[in-house]
């Protein structure tokens, strides 16, 4: 009875509930689209192309393990965690022999894998596909994929080197030809031997070979591989021979990988990119979630609110508490359930173009391919199903509680007093929020704070949009004086924001949090990096850096600069682990190092800085608790476990990493050993310093200033990924801005038909609407903004230890303005629609 009463009612009144289930619908398609990209990240796969014809594939361990025992009540408990480390690690060449003599092994093929990236000059087709990385190998391992020689000959000489076939097509390269390779080493121009087409598709990297003797040079790793292809006798099972090579190898610390897990070993990019998109679709569907209940309350509020006096005479007509619930609910769920399926659909290519998007941006590998299962629209229709429910529930605690007398009094005019339960609420959510400002000023690491900065700022919305009707009265205080002066229009729009300001307070929430969440999103990261970037010009004492186009800076330009008292410095930055923890690091050549170098050490000296010992931050200082003289074990990016001593503790740590290592140690143990960039401290010219480096292709000589620029737009380019990431919350936000603002103003076709009657004209009318739009625009602007900035400040305080948050003063005005055409249009849209009717057909109309 109660379900075919709901279904006439949502039938009767399909544009009163369009708005409920516009906000459901792109709901359910965030939460959808999030939960894709989180598939993805845990069950995402990686196609192998280098081992396609090798079944099993050994390789070292590219993680940092850690175990613990806890006993608690007699009992011991023993937790294992492991961490990705950021480089490749390597295994001992040794190795083949005992590969090699395990049953079913027909063959082992040694692979190395290293930087090799072809310098060649513009206009030659080199930019046509060419994003995918290159990478150098030995000549014996193009058996793994396999390539096959399709003209010329395979590389013998030193300076001898087979390309691939897609590198030849779009270069135009034949045998003989010549061509320019940045490696680990300096440039060396090699000799095109031949070309090598797979017979694989192998569409994500470009591969060189070179000769074995010149391929371990490259490689630089004497005594050790990248990995080993297993070749197996004929009609070997795949499964048994990966257990056999297991059983051979355990104790040794290799892994053994056959089928799809061969394609995280080849690349180590795309494995890493599986746990950030775990945390990015993590972090977006938990904002998305947040938000999406905040809008979808606020949405079925308006609703039920529309509806009052119909449920006031259901109440008067003997309808229970229960009943009236019981049919709130059910309407819900039958909005929710329609919206939640289209919704759904709609996410599963939201979430692929999301996919494609992070791709282009560079955040995600395109070797990650993007999967959509059936749990994250099915979660999605769940989440809406269950909100829907949520929202009716909590919208009709008022109406179905009171009397039936006095529910329908209150369906002529809005209560005058505050409903106490939403105030407290309010107030003790307006206290969380406080509480996780004052938490937020005290993390000082970026991946602690993000999480809790747009927390803070959805908990603050949630006790705006409580608080609301008491913000909105107090705001007409203020307001009534400047809006009397507007004329008949300011009046009356006065009169409607004191009388409603529950209906009005509906509208300044989702415009408070859109001005709060877009300008949290678009100031966090040039807070961050703007301060990082001060810290760096402040720490750089060179007279010049030398930057490279290419993979980096070799150190034979470092060595060729070293003429004279001029003092190089080389750079070459990674991550390393200090158990599962990891710090970001940089290795410096420790040789003149103050001359180029000030990261203001507060203790201890640069002078003591070695090959066994480290500088650290003072935020790596206090969260190790580590001071000069301290024993410090960590894990180095390949995996390497070392330990040193701390020579110096500096304050600069945001702009230069928290570990700082000597050159050499770090560059041994990265995959890319080329600097990112050389400080030079020197009396010689730009122009002299680039002759010396002329043979050099892609570096360039840049003035401290010159290089913090560039600086600068690589953190605005990575800031996009940012700004896609929560675009799609702001985007929903958006467009709970423009569905509330109409369902509000649609809902006063008898007032503004009353209006009409006791002689207002239609420009009167629409000019209260605009002036009514703009005094919610103005108090939503406000706390919008009040909230970004204590968020942002907080943020500031605690990752910079200054309260100095990156406001730019244009990109704010432009959110604002974005905010009020949104604000104006939603409302003069549906006004004018409403306007349309004749008033005398209106005011006799029954409701």
């Amino acid at each position: 009875m109660m379900l075919r009463y709901a279904l006439k009612t949502v039938r009767a009144r399909k544009a009163g509930f369009l708005g409920a289930f516009l906000a459901l619908m792109c709901a359910a398609a965030l939460i959808t689209a999030c939960g894709t990209l989180l598939e993805t990240g845990l069950r995402g796969t990686i196609r192998s192309e280098r081992y396609a014809a090798a079944p099993v594939v050994v390789s070292a361990d590219q993680k940092v393990h850690q175990t613990t025992l806890k006993h608690k009540k007699g009992k011991t408990k023993v937790k294992h965690k492991a961490k990705p480390i950021a480089e490749r690690a390597w295994l001992p060449a040794d190795l083949a022999h005992t590969l090699a003599d395990t049953p079913g092994v027909a063959r082992v093929i040694s692979e190395l894998t290293f930087l090799a990236e072809p310098l060649l000059p513009a206009g030659t087709g080199a930019d046509d596909g060419g994003d995918s990385p290159s990478y150098g190998h030995g000549w014996e391992s193009a058996a793994l994929t396999p390539y096959r020689l399709t003209a010329g000959a395979a590389p013998e000489a030193a300076t001898d080197v087979v390309v691939d076939r897609d590198l030849a097509e779009r270069v135009h390269l034949a045998p003989g030809d010549r061509l320019t390779v940045q490696s680990t080493q300096a440039p060396r121009t090699y000799r095109v031997t031949g070309i090598a087409t797979p017979a694989a598709d192998v569409r994500h990297q470009t591969s060189l070979f070179f000769a074995t003797a010149e391929a371990r040079r490259l490689a630089a790793h004497p005594g050790q591989v990248t990995a080993f292809g297993v070749l197996p006798v004929a009609g070997t099972d795949t499964d048994r021979l990966r257990q056999d090579v297991a059983a051979a190898l355990r104790g040794t610390g290799a892994q053994v990988s056959a089928g799809d897990a061969r394609g995280p070993v080849e690349f180590l990019d795309a494995a890493a990119a599986r746990t950030k998109l775990v945390s990015m679709g993590g972090a977006m569907g938990g904002t998305s979630l947040l938000v999406a209940i905040l809008v979808v309350v606020g949405t079925f509020a308006l609703c039920v609110q529309q509806r009052h006096r119909e449920l006031a005479l259901l109440r008067a007509l003997a309808a229970t508490s229960g009943a009236i619930r019981k049919l709130l609910g059910r309407e819900a769920l039958i909005v929710g359930a329609a919206a939640g399926a289209v919704g759904a659909l709609l996410g599963l290519p939201l979430g692929g173009w999301l996919h494609s998007r992070f791709v282009v941006l560079g955040a995600v590998p395109a070797t990650l391919r993007h999967t959509a299962g059936v749990v994250p629209p099915l979660t999605a229709v769940a989440a809406t199903l269950f909100g829907a429910w949520a929202a009716a529930r909590i919208a009709s605690r008022r109406v179905a509680r009171i009397r039936p007398a006095e529910a329908l009094a209150e369906a002529r005019a809005e209560r005058s007093r505050p409903a106490w339960g939403r105030l407290l609420a309010g107030l003790l959510l307006l206290a969380g929020g406080a509480v996780l400002v004052a938490v937020l000023s005290v993390l000082r690491t970026e991946a602690a704070s993000t999480p809790v900065t747009f927390l803070a700022v959805v908990v603050l919305s949630t006790s705006v949009a409580l608080l609301g009707p008491l913000l909105v009265r107090a705001a007409t205080l203020f307001l009534a004086g400047p809006l009397r002066l507007v004329g008949p229009g300011g009046r009356l729009a006065t009169a409607n924001l004191r009388g409603n300001a529950v209906r009005m307070a509906s509208v300044v929430t989702p415009l408070t949090l859109l001005i709060g969440m877009t300008c949290t999103v678009l100031f966090v990261q040039p807070t961050l990096g703007d301060a990082a970037r001060a810290q760096v010009r402040e720490g750089v004492r060179a007279d010049w850096v030398v930057a490279s186009r290419g993979p980096g800076v070799p150190a034979e330009a470092a060595r060729q600069l070293r003429t004279g008292h001029d003092v190089v410095t080389e750079v070459v930055r990674t991550t390393v682990r200090v158990g599962l923890d990891k710090y970001a690091a940089q290795g410096v050549t420790p040789a003149g190092l103050t001359r180029t170098w000030d990261p203001d050490v507060t203790a201890g000296s640069l002078d003591r800085l070695t090959e066994r010992t480290v500088a650290v931050s003072e935020l790596a200082a206090d969260q190790l608790d580590l001071t000069t003289g301290s024993t410090l074990k960590l894990t180095l990016g390949d995996g390497t476990p070392t330990t040193l001593t701390v020579a110096a503790v500096y304050a600069k740590g945001l702009g230069f990493g928290d570990l700082t290592f000597a050159h050499d140690l770090l560059a041994r143990h990265v995959d890319n050993p080329l600097s990112s960039s050389l400080l030079v401290s020197t009396p010689r010219t730009q122009t002299q310093l680039a002759t010396t480096l002329r043979e050099f292709p892609g570096v360039e000589i840049l003035s401290p200033a010159a290089a913090d620029s560039l600086q600068a737009e690589r953190q605005q380019a990575n800031a996009e990924v940012d700004f896609l990431a929560m675009g799609l919350v702001l985007a929903f936000t958006a467009i709970a801005v423009v569905n509330t603002l109409a369902m509000s103003v649609s809902e006063r076709v008898r007032e503004f038909a009353l209006l009409r009657l006791a002689g207002a004209t239609r420009r009167q009318v629409l000019r209260m609407l605009r002036t009514e739009a703009l005094s919610v625009l103005l108090l939503a602007t406000a706390l919008g903004s009040a909230v970004a900035l204590a968020v942002l400040t907080a943020f500031s305080v605690g990752i910079t230890g200054r309260s100095a948050p990156a406001v730019a003063p244009l990109a704010y005005a432009t959110v604002v303005a974005a905010a009020g055409l949104l604000a104006l249009v939603s409302t003069a849209l549906p006004g004018r629609v409403a306007l349309r009717v004749r008033a005398v057909t209106v005011a006799t109309a029954k409701e």
